[in-house]
């Protein structure tokens, strides 16, 4: 028989930068008890720490051990310097040192064994296992009553790599019940088990979608995503100067502007959470008081809320005035982009062309072959998507008549609309990333 949560708890996952210095994450733990709701904590890395690791594991895909070797008692320092500013008392200090040596001497271990990519797993999981151990040692010494859960004890992906939400309920449930006298759980972000049980992860931003999966798999009453910004902001702040974090958002536009740039949130972090509508929040460590921003089923309000805008695109033309009308072309255009794992960002069609974008270009050149005996094959890279997104924006009459007033001076490549209510997406030359998005936030927002 299925095991069942038996109390009602939130999740409060919170970001590497929010717990990357001393002081942070004393601060997170009051964030932690402020309250007495039952809850599960799911922590990234302290920050900096997977960038080190992945240069770590570059140095040994290398074969350069002595540079390992050195990135690693740089990192080891780096944590050192970190409990000692953390920690008071002595014995919390042994039991962290013990800590980092248990993963810096496994660290040190592989340097005398062959690289593989299994390893590399393993490498860049130390940095979730650190953070939630030290974070464990400090509410000990605090004297807060938690308890440890260990994400490798429950969180699994499929052979596609897609998380077993079944499994994942079960798994928890059972871990809950044998400590259903707590009300504090810390947990890792980012990191699972394969379908072959070796440690795996849920790839990069996985720790949103960590927190996600287990506010779905617990049913939970809200998931807290704790950033160092002040929600999901109107615009991107660090190339427009006037923006305002958004109060309210429906999963749906969330979905979107993650999808479509917005970095405070993993795109794939939306889904359990609407799927078993479990409402999320963005909130900001650095200000606890700030409204931040809510997500729900519900909109809140109609009209455009937000641009976002997403890099690294390619743009393929395929004209064919010959096949276009043949029943099945598109079946086969697109078959071609899933044989090669390649998925499609937008599509335009005219009476002879077809006109789709993707995000991932390593396999172009197999992709352009194959596509070749359709018709003439044109590509345009380093172009990025910009996509305003709001609530029923397709009834809402003066927001197109301000998108195109707005970007008049702006060659656009592509539009993307009627797809969903909630978006309006352009594919423009990269080199008009800035501009065009400064004029969006003064022609749709005023600003």
């Amino acid at each position: 028989m299925q095991s069942k949560i038996l109390m009602v708890m939130k999740v409060m996952k919170f970001g590497g930068t929010s717990v990357g210095k001393p002081q942070r994450m004393q601060e997170v733990a009051v964030l932690v008890t402020k309250d007495e709701e039952p809850k599960i904590v799911v922590l990234s890395a302290l920050s900096g720490t997977t960038n080190a690791l992945v240069e770590i594991s570059e140095s040994l895909a290398h074969g350069d051990r002595n540079a390992a070797k050195q990135q690693i008692d740089t990192l080891h320092e780096h944590y050192r310097n970190f409990i000692s500013a953390l920690l008071k008392s002595e014995s919390s200090l042994h039991k962290a040192n013990l800590v980092l040596n248990e993963h810096f001497e496994f660290l040190t271990i592989i340097l005398k064994i062959s690289f593989s990519e299994a390893l590399n797993k393993d490498i860049l999981a130390q940095g979730e296992l650190l953070s939630t151990k030290l974070f464990s040692i400090y509410l000990d010494e605090i004297g807060v009553d938690h308890v440890l859960l260990p994400a490798l004890d429950f969180m699994t992906i499929d052979v596609h790599d897609e998380p077993q939400v079944g499994t994942i309920k079960v798994k928890l449930a059972q871990l809950l019940q044998k400590n259903k006298e707590k009300k504090v759980f810390i947990t890792q972000g980012y990191i699972c088990r394969n379908a072959r049980g070796e440690v795996d992860n849920l790839k990069r931003g996985g720790s949103d979608y960590s927190a996600s999966l287990i506010a779905a798999a617990i049913n939970g009453s809200v998931c807290e995503i704790w950033t160092d910004i002040d929600g999901m902001h109107n615009n991107d702040p660090r190339i427009v100067e006037k923006t305002y974090p958004i109060e309210q958002l429906s999963f749906e536009e969330a979905a979107e502007l993650a999808y479509f740039g917005a970095k405070i949130l993993h795109p794939a972090s939306i889904w359990p959470a609407h799927f078993y509508n479990v409402p999320v929040k963005l909130l900001n460590t650095m200000e606890p008081s700030a409204k931040g921003t809510l997500i729900t089923e519900k909109a809140g309000s109609v009209g455009a809320k937000a641009v976002a805008a997403k890099d690294g695109i390619t743009a393929i033309r395929i004209k064919s005035s010959r096949m276009l009308l043949a029943y099945g072309f598109l079946r086969k255009v697109f078959e071609v982009f899933e044989k090669y794992r390649t998925s499609i960002d937008m599509i335009t069609t005219s009476e002879v062309a077809v006109s789709v974008t993707i995000d991932n270009d390593v396999n172009l050149p197999d992709i352009i072959k194959e596509l070749e005996p359709f018709g003439t094959i044109e590509t345009d890279s380093n172009q990025t998507l910009v996509s305003v997104v709001g609530n029923e924006i397709e009834e809402t009459g003066d927001v197109m008549k301000k998108l195109f007033d707005a970007i008049e001076p702006i060659p656009v490549r592509m539009v993307s609309y009627g797809g969903s209510k909630h978006n309006v997406t352009l594919l423009i030359d990269r080199q008009y990333k800035e501009q065009a998005l400064q004029l969006l936030n003064k022609g749709l927002f005023g600003l």
